[in-house]
Formats: C-alpha cells, structure tokens, sequence
C-alpha cells in the first residue's frame, strides 16, 4: 500500500512504524466518533434510567462538548511540553477511564462529572490527532491519509447508530459507554508502540494564564450559544438575552485578554504569527463556516424525518446513511487529487457541490420518497467528502513542521464551534416555529417550516465558506506568481 512505502527524502516515520501509528491514532478517532454519535441516541433511555427530565439528561451531551471546547487550545500548546506520545497516552487513558465511570454513574451528577472528563481526554488526543498524520507521514501523502482518516470518521458515523440502537435495545445505555474499554486498551499498547515522543530536549515555558483564559473565552462561547439554543418553547425572553449578553461579554473580555496575552507572552498559548500566511486563515475560516452548515443539518435532518416524514428513530438513522456514505465514495479521492493538484481548488468545488444539495434538501417535497431524500442527502456527503480532506490539507501544510499542533487544535476548535454554533441555529429557529398551540397537523407544519428555514441557513452558511474559499484561490495563485 503506497501510504506506506518509503522514498528517498521521505520525512516523517518509515512505512512500518507508519501503519502502527496510524492505527492508534484511527483506533482513538472510532472511540471519539462512536462515543459522540451513539450517546445522543441514548438520551431518552438515560432520562428514564436516572428518573430525570429530557432537559436534564442534554447535560450528558453539551457537558462533554463544554469541557472539549475549553480544552483543545490548551493540549494544542501542552504537546510542546511533553511530546505527541505522552500526551497522547495521558489523553487516552483518560478518556478511557471516564468510559468507565459513565458506565458505573448512578446518578446525573456523576455521570455529568464523568462526561467532562471524557471531554478533556478527547481534547488532548484530538487537538493533536492531525498534527501526529502531520508528523509521522511525509508532505507527498499527507493529503491521502487525511483522506483516509475522513474515510474512517464516516465510515464509523453510518454504522455507529445502528449499533448504538442494537446495544440500547438489547442491553442497555451503560454499554455505550464499556464498548470504549477494549478499544482504549489497544490503543494504548500501540501507542507506547509506535507515536513518536518529544523531539525537542528540555523543557519549554507554559502559558498558565494564557491557558486560563482561552478556557473562559471558549467556555463562555459556548454557553452563550446553549443559552439560546435551549430558549425552548418560551422563546427567547429576557432573562435568556441578559443571560446571554452576559456569557458574550465575558467571553469578549476574556479573548481581548487572551489575545493582549499572546502578543506579550514569551511562549504563548497560541503564536499568533501562524495566521501571518493568509492560506492558513482562510482554511481556518472555510471549516468553521462548513461545520456550521453541518452542524445545522446533522441536527435538523433528524426532525424532519422523524417529525415531518413520521419516520422511526431507527429508519431515521438508516435514512442517514447516504450522507456518511457520499463520504465514503468522495474522501478518499479528494484527499489524492489534493496531492497532485491544489487543494483549495478541490475542497472549493466539494463545496459547490454541497450547497446544491442542502438546496435540494430544502426543496423536498412534502411526500418525499425513501430514494428521493436518499440521492439528495448523498449528494451533500459527496460534496462535504470532496472539501474535508482537501481544505485539512491545506490548512496543516501552510504551517511549519514545528507548528502542526498548533495548527492541529485551530481545527479541532474550528470543528467543535462551527457545530456548536450550527446547533444554537437550528435551537433558536425551531423554537420560533413552535411558540403556539394547536393541532396536530399544525405542529408538523410548523415543524417542517423550521426545518426548511434552518436548511436555508445552512445553505448560506455554505456559501460563506465559498466565498471565503474562493479568496483563497487567488492567494495560491499570488504565491505561484511569487515563487517564479
């Protein structure tokens, strides 16, 4: 397999230590996925096991969002401290662990105490996951393998529903939760195997209070957008705008803060000379504004099938499917043409190809056929599969060597934000269609207008990062003209 062959010049790890690392680091990456898609499904079972409300059990969910969030920029600059190996075992075996005590939690409390230490385990190896690809294999596949790794992720979203409704009706939610016991282990034997360690000797300076304060302005972001998101059907009063003007301007007092920090800090959190090249900033801008769009999507498409089309849960996640599955087809693809022709260009024709069919997913008719919504959800997939892989690339192959993780958690902050953001959406437009009472037939009208009117907003969304994406390309076309 040509991912793992060796040429002169090559940097990075030979072909053999390549396929055990890739392995951990994949392995950990399914942990992550599974445990992410699989624990939303089992929100309701959850609410009755702990006798608690549905409100109450969404804590299970946003807490671990909430504590990955906060994290990610601090393990992005920590890795300089220890190295990918050791920060990626100590993130490893606590995400592990915390499966663990989820599957033993009695109670809400300790099971939300145990799914913000998930959060931060998944941050220390997330933050760093690209950067160790970055790391270990060399420039002339970097854009295959993210490729592949975007393969995975997709692969494993199909699946993880199915499997999680499989183990939710069979045994029960805790299983969610133990099946990552087994897949930690291995990843942590080949960790110790084959992730390269800390290449510089010595210890470096931390930013301590750099690393406070991206905490707040993160943290605080993200509960401005919960507020809202969770307005319900009261809609947005004002006790939720106080509440959240007050979440917003801390997390502006802090990130003034944050950003005053850096610019002075001997060794700060996050250099900020890395958004000097304008390809990688505006890579950076193209992937949050396209997972804003996902975000928005991934949490609609679910009411519409099943509170509009009056599908199953579970015909609702086969329904699905073709999205991961455009994914599938297209990632693997996109990540070579982006080896061999420029990877703007191809995450910027993904994208065309994903707004059209957001568009035709707003446009579905109210009887729409099992095909019809099939072929219109795997055209969005083959577009997101062409622009993932390719504009990953782009980002990470714009920063030195030294830099990868740096660049590494701006991606994974990018990602986690852009959904977040795309959910506080889709929390606040649904909210607006559901104010009043009524008949039955009126709630799915209503509902299928929300649904429609957060389609859209995907759609602008997506033309957002086109536009950012296109400005890109004459940057490229800048630099080519300025290396002749």
């Amino acid at each position: 397999m040509e991912l793992f062959s060796d040429k002169p010049g090559d940097e990075g790890l030979i072909g053999r230590e390549r396929r055990l690392a890739m392995l951990a680091v994949m392995t950990t990456t399914t942990m992550a996925v599974f445990d992410g898609s699989m624990v939303n499904i089992a929100l309701p079972q959850i609410a009755r096991s702990l006798q608690i409300s549905s409100s109450d059990a969404v804590l299970v969910s946003n807490s671990y969002l909430l504590s990955t969030a906060m994290t990610l920029a601090i393990f992005a600059a920590f890795v300089k401290q220890v190295g990918f190996r050791v920060q990626f075992t100590m993130g490893l075996s606590v995400f592990t662990l915390a499966s663990l005590g989820c599957a033993l939690s009695s109670s809400l409390p300790m099971l939300v105490g145990m799914r913000l230490l998930q959060g931060v385990g998944a941050a220390a190896v997330l933050s760093i996951a690209p950067a160790i690809f970055r790391s270990i294999f060399p420039n002339r596949l970097l854009g295959r393998i993210l490729g592949v790794n975007a393969l995975l992720i997709a692969s494993v979203t199909a699946i993880a529903p199915v499997i999680g409704g499989t183990l939710i009706s069979t045994l029960s939610w805790q299983w969610l939760f133990i099946i990552n016991i087994p897949f930690g282990l291995v990843a942590l034997l080949l960790t110790q195997r084959a992730i390269p360690g800390k290449q510089s000797s010595g210890r470096e300076a931390f930013d301590i209070w750099g690393g406070l304060l991206s905490a707040i302005m993160l943290g605080a972001l993200i509960m401005t957008a919960n507020t809202f998101s969770q307005a319900g059907e009261v809609g947005i009063d004002l006790d939720t705008l106080l509440t959240a003007l007050l979440y917003a301007a801390v997390s502006m007092v802090s990130g003034i803060l944050f950003f005053q920090r850096q610019k002075r800090a001997p060794k700060p959190l996050l250099p900020l000379q890395i958004f000097a090249s304008s390809r990688f900033s505006l890579a950076a801008l193209t992937s949050l504004a396209s997972f804003i769009s996902q975000g928005i999507i991934f949490i609609t498409l679910p009411f519409l099938f099943q509170n509009v089309y009056g599908y199953s849960a579970f015909g609702s996640a086969l329904l699905f499917t073709p999205w991961p599955l455009g994914i599938i087809l297209a990632a693997p693809q996109a990540g070579k043409l982006a080896d061999r022709y420029s990877a703007a260009l191809v995450s910027t024709v993904g994208l065309c190809i994903f707004v059209v069919g957001i568009a035709l997913l707003a446009l579905l008719p109210e009887q729409a056929s099992i095909w019809d919504i099939g072929l219109r959800s795997l055209l969005c997939g083959i577009g997101f599969g062409c622009f993932q892989s390719p504009n990953n690339r782009e980002l990470l192959s714009n920063v030195s060597r030294e830099n990868s993780g740096y660049a590494s958690g701006i991606l994974a902050i990018m990602r986690t934000f852009g959904q977040c953001l795309g959910g506080a959406f889709v929390g606040v437009i649904l909210a607006q269609y559901s104010l009043s009472n009524g008949t039955e037939s009126s709630f799915i009208l209503r509902e299928a207008q929300g649904v429609k009117v957060s389609l859209w907003v995907a759609a602008t969304a997506t033309m957002l990062a086109i536009i950012i994406s296109f400005s890109r390309l004459r940057a490229v076309q800048k630099g080519a003209k300025g290396a002749q």
